[in-house]
């Protein structure tokens, strides 16, 4: 079972880095259009944030493309752990977005370049929720296709012997990998 959970791990978070580079590139195309219409600024917060950090003397603006696509590439990996591990469709992306808001005020507020959200404005707030919205739903989605095509995963295993979580359930057996001729959704 050890051997079966590493590579849900591993297969997942190689899904994840792809996804969560696919998300963060949505989102980033969806900033920049937002920002041409409203005319909001660039925000060099994640840039900074990097920078206070690491302790670099680098100028933010440099760090802030890096720390903004790093961010959302590495946080990637956990959301296409969780669809290949059974983890999939809307519940699991908006368990997903709190993951990537909580990323980004912990790091900030730790810091010391951010404010807790409660405390910005109910505009820039809004800006924000919906951009890392976007990159969730755009993340799980390309994870969740990812994953499809290894089958349930052992989470939904479990849960098709028996909705819930039941102790007297025990660890799923793996099932077969599809040979090149099999359809890869498995009943």
């Amino acid at each position: 079972m050890r051997t079966r959970a590493m590579a849900v791990f591993r297969r997942g978070a190689v899904h994840g880095l792809a996804a969560g580079s696919i998300g963060v590139a949505v989102m980033t195309l969806g900033e920049k259009c937002e920002q041409r219409w409203t005319g909001r600024p660039d925000s060099h917060v994640p840039g900074r944030t990097m920078a206070r950090l690491l302790g670099s003397p680098t100028p933010p603006k440099k760090l802030n493309l890096l720390m903004h696509l790093g961010q959302g590439a590495l946080l990637g990996m956990l959301r296409g752990v969780m669809a290949d591990s059974g983890l999939r469709g809307p519940w699991a992306s908006v368990m997903f977005a709190v993951v990537r808001l909580t990323n980004d005020q912990t790091l900030e507020n730790a810091s010391g370049v951010g404010a807790p959200p409660w405390t910005w404005p109910r505009d820039e707030l809004a800006v924000d929720l919906v951009h890392k919205t976007v990159y969730a739903l755009t993340t799980g989605f390309v994870a969740d296709l990812l994953a499809a095509r290894i089958g349930p995963g052992p989470g939904l295993q479990h849960a098709r012997l028996r909705h819930g979580r039941h102790p007297d359930i025990g660890p799923v057996e793996p099932l077969a990998e599809p040979s090149s001729g099999q359809e890869s959704e498995r009943p």
